[in-house]
């Protein structure tokens, strides 16, 4: 008889288990330890970073605190002071529920807890590790709780492993901080990555708050919305068509102070702002929807980010008309003006006769005749002479050939061009003759890979050198551009960028590489940032990305007449490129038609 192979799990394992859902990364330990201090009622609430989360995560807050017994208490699987039955759910006003987060946190670090209430004489102090409780002592502490998180994931490398790098991991942090910050602009909040204060957030307004996050830039290009129906009240704050951005536009919505993730309800924004934006751009909105509590079911996924509201499908409309009249009045969306009052003066017709107005005059020839045989009739072309003929008649033995293998067909490559006839047609392409055929090369392409080539080569080996610019590029980024900025300054600084501090989060750029000329320094720049915030691999990728925009600078451009030696000399310096068939962004440079196709043709 077979063993039994089901069996139930050890209370530490399935903790660990628990803990995959509720606590990703740092930043999810962030998350839930703000979002209770934030139910205790605190007014302040101090974060303390140590490398990006991996060494320590540290919450001061001063709310009401916990007894005792409540403080260990709370570190119990599903224990929670939110909720009593699964009716109230959907009565819910506070942050948390679950009963989750302290015990999947506790399974995956070592805690610590300081806490006190106001009407206690001594506070309490617990540790836990690995969910188990190792120290409980009564301290003095001020009121509020403060706890400590260290050393996540200690106990499962194999999660520890597979963490970004502290730059990516303190991002994710900056953007639960935006996210709780942003719905509770009531609170004073402070931010602290090694030592370095970050952020340091007053009590303010919700227009206050977005500025401080996101730079005082936003203060102009915000439009505020607000509407009440009995399905509850949305307000907050529209971007103007010209604040769009490519990526990394500030989007957010908030649900009774929640913040979400609603896939509809962009939809209903986006479709506001159609014909109003390039498809590639985003609009920033910053929504905020009052609703009762039971209209909405918050108890979907274990991060609270995904809601269902009862009445989507009624919102949608009433937000869609709620973005479209804030932009109406700013002007944002052409509208029909019947005022009058600067109308031109057009005089009315007075029935008197117009003064007499001679017919134009034409001149034509009265002898021309457009059957007349002996009229002779020239045309000049501005193309190039297309000598066709030519492709067929060049010796093969003046030709020196290597055959290459390659997983599509046998190209001909062609090492002494200078017994090769080459044509130009269309002012885009060269064609010149091979052994089984001819060859089509789009000259941009060929043209941008050899300076993609031979720039990107300059700039590993450090050849470039600096252009001062005669006028100097400022460049203002919120907190979060500005960490990724400092992440990669020193690489941008090292192919030649040159930059000065003006003023908080603000700089000027003074010079760059040589190459560089007639392109936008700050675009540059922007575009780098965007790029490390989608948690690309920046650093290894900007001298291949500022390589490939130099180059598409300096490309022989489509419709461009070329020579037989401009030719020449395109198609032999393509020969000594790396990548001779495909560009660096994939798209083929040339094609080869072998005689066989040319003959099919004519048949």
């Amino acid at each position: 008889m077979s063993e039994n192979i089901i069996h139930i799990l050890p209370e530490v394992v399935s903790n660990q288990i628990a803990a995959g859902e509720v606590v990703q990364r740092p930043a999810s330990v962030v998350k839930e330890l703000v979002e209770n201090s934030i139910d205790a009622g605190a007014s302040k609430i101090d974060i303390y970073i140590k490398e990006a989360g991996r060494t320590s995560i540290r919450i001061i807050d001063n709310g009401k605190g916990m007894s005792a017994d409540d403080a260990v208490m709370a570190f119990q699987p599903h224990a929670t002071s939110k909720i009593t039955d699964v009716n109230d759910l959907f009565a819910l006003s506070t942050m948390g529920f679950r009963g989750e987060a302290l015990a999947s946190i506790s399974a995956v670090a070592f805690v610590e807890v300081r806490t006190k209430r106001e009407e206690d004489t001594l506070g309490t102090r617990v540790e836990y590790t690995a969910a188990d409780l190792v120290c409980q002592e009564c301290i003095t502490c001020p009121k509020g709780t403060d706890i400590t998180v260290r050393d996540i994931f200690y106990n499962v490398p194999a999660r520890r492993k597979f963490l970004k790098p502290n730059d990516t991991e303190f991002r994710h942090i900056v953007s639960v901080f935006e996210q709780i910050t942003l719905a509770h602009p009531h609170i004073s909040f402070t931010l602290v990555h090694n030592d370095k204060t970050v952020f340091n957030l007053p009590k303010e307004n919700r227009l206050q708050r977005i500025c401080s996050l996101f730079g005082s830039k936003w203060n102009q290009k915000l439009l505020p919305i607000s509407i009440e129906t009995t399905l509850g009240k949305i307000s907050g704050y529209i971007g103007t068509p010209d604040a769009a951005l490519k990526r990394n536009c500030p989007q957010f919505f908030f649900v009774n102070n929640r913040y979400i993730q609603h896939p509809y309800f962009h939809k209903a924004i986006s479709m506001s702002y159609d014909k109003l934006l390039m498809p590639e751009v985003k609009p920033a909105y910053f929504i905020f929807f009052d609703v009762k509590a039971d209209k909405i079911d918050v108890n979907i996924h274990p991060t609270k980010t995904e809601v269902r509201f009862e009445d989507e499908k009624a919102i949608f409309p009433i937000l869609s008309a709620a973005v479209k009249e804030a932009l109406g009045k700013s002007n944002s969306v052409p509208s029909i003006d019947f005022d009058q009052d600067d109308a031109p003066d057009i005089p009315a017709y007075t029935g008197k006769p117009l003064e007499f107005v001679a017919p134009p005059k034409v001149s034509y020839n009265p002898n021309y005749n457009p059957f007349h045989t002996t009229t002779e009739r020239t045309y000049t072309s501005n193309k190039p002479a297309q000598n066709w003929e030519s492709l067929y008649n060049v010796a093969k033995e003046t030709i020196s050939e290597s055959r290459v293998e390659s997983n599509f067909s046998k190209l001909e490559i062609i090492e002494d061009f200078s017994a090769v006839t080459m044509i130009q047609t269309e002012n885009k392409y060269i064609v010149y003759p091979v052994s089984n055929g001819m060859k089509v090369v789009d000259q941009y392409r060929a043209s941008l890979q050899i300076n993609f080539e031979q720039t990107l080569k300059e700039l590993q080996l450090l050849e470039t050198h600096s252009s001062p610019l005669l006028f100097p590029e400022a460049v203002e980024l919120d907190t979060k551009e500005d960490l990724i900025f400092n992440e990669i300054k020193e690489e941008l600084e090292a192919v030649g960028f040159t930059f000065e501090s003006f003023g908080k989060h603000a700089y000027q750029i003074t010079a760059v590489p040589n190459s560089m000329s007639g392109i936008s320094a700050e675009a540059v720049l922007a575009e780098f940032i965007d790029m490390c915030a989608d948690e690309k691999d920046v650093k290894t990728e900007i001298k291949k990305n500022l390589a490939l925009k130099i180059a598409e600078k300096n490309a022989t451009k489509g419709g461009t007449v070329l020579n037989e030696t401009q030719m020449r000399s395109l198609i032999n310096r393509l020969s000594k490129c790396e990548n001779q068939i495909y560009t660096t962004q994939g798209k083929k440079i040339s094609v080869v038609i072998n005689s066989n196709e040319i003959e099919n043709k004519f048949l």
